[in-house]
Formats: structure tokens, C-alpha cells, sequence
């Protein structure tokens, strides 16, 4: 989805399980100019970085047969923490009026734990939801493919 009109003060948060920008359009639905407003990053080193133990083992009911366990997903269990990062962050702002409407553009787990994550002051502010993944391109990139029609 693109060709978004994003009316002026708008808020639009751009963000991943790891990196989250916050813009403001400080243009218009038609000369759009985002300004980045907030920036959000997270050390997130791959699970196989984090943590050393062997998955568990537990066993099958009688008799000596055990069942490795699944290894905790550390670096999983970040994107999903940094995800209620942001909306805590969305929260206090809403709260204090700083914005009145919200685009939200992450990768679709990311905007699951978003949706999940939202107080209703936040929730009720979005006027649209973007499922891709814009962290890693620069400001005036994602400007251009919001707002431009395919």
C-alpha cells in the first residue's frame, strides 16, 4: 500500500523489531515533509550470541527416554519487548496531545505485537497501517514510498 495522503502534524512510526523512527509530516497531503521526531534502537545480537546452555531435556513419561526442548528464541523475545517499547513511547505522547492521528508502518509480526501492545488512546489515533518493513532506508526514501502512487 502506497499513496498514502498524510495530512499535516500527522505522526508516522516506521519501526522493526529492532529500529523504530518516529516522523512528524511538517508539509501537507500534497507536499509532504517528514521530520524525524524520535529515534528508537535496540541492541538485539542473535540468539545464538546470547545465550550458551544447551536446550533443555525432559522426560517422556516412563522409562529412560528424554525430549530435547525447544532453545528459547532470545532474539525473538527482544523484537516482541522493543514492539511494547514503542507503544508505551506512542502512549505517553497521545497522552500529553502530541499527536491526534498515527500511520503506522513495521513487518507484519512486528505490527501484531503493535496492534496488541496499543492503549486505546493510541489505537484510536491510527488512520492507517503500512505492512512493510522501511527501517533500513533513509528519511527521504520512506517519505517517497508512502506517499507516492504505484
Amino acid at each position: 500500500m502506497s499513496g498514502l495522503r498524510i495530512e499535516k502534524d500527522t505522526w508516522i512510526l516506521v519501526g522493526d523489531g529492532e529500529k523504530a523512527l518516529v516522523f512528524r509530516n511538517d508539509g501537507d497531503a500534497d507536499y509532504p515533509n517528514f521530520q524525524v521526531i524520535e529515534l528508537l534502537e535496540t541492541e538485539n545480537p542473535l540468539t545464538s550470541e546470547q545465550g550458551t546452555d544447551a536446550p533443555g531435556r525432559r522426560p517422556d513419561g516412563l522409562g529412560p527416554n528424554r525430549s530435547a526442548m525447544e532453545p528459547t528464541d532470545w532474539h525473538t523475545i527482544e523484537k516482541h519487548r522493543f514492539a511494547k517499547d514503542m507503544a508505551e513511547l506512542l502512549y505517553k505522547s497521545a497522552h500529553k496531545g502530541d499527536f491526534s492521528k498515527l500511520v503506522v508502518v513495521a513487518p507484519p509480526m512486528t505490527l501484531g505485537d503493535l496492534r496488541k501492545a496499543f492503549h486505546k488512546e493510541v489505537a484510536s489515533r491510527v488512520v492507517a497501517e503500512v505492512d512493510k518493513t522501511l527501517t533500513g532506508h533513509p528519511p527521504h526514501k520512506i517519505e517517497t514510498i508512502l506517499t507516492t502512487k504505484d
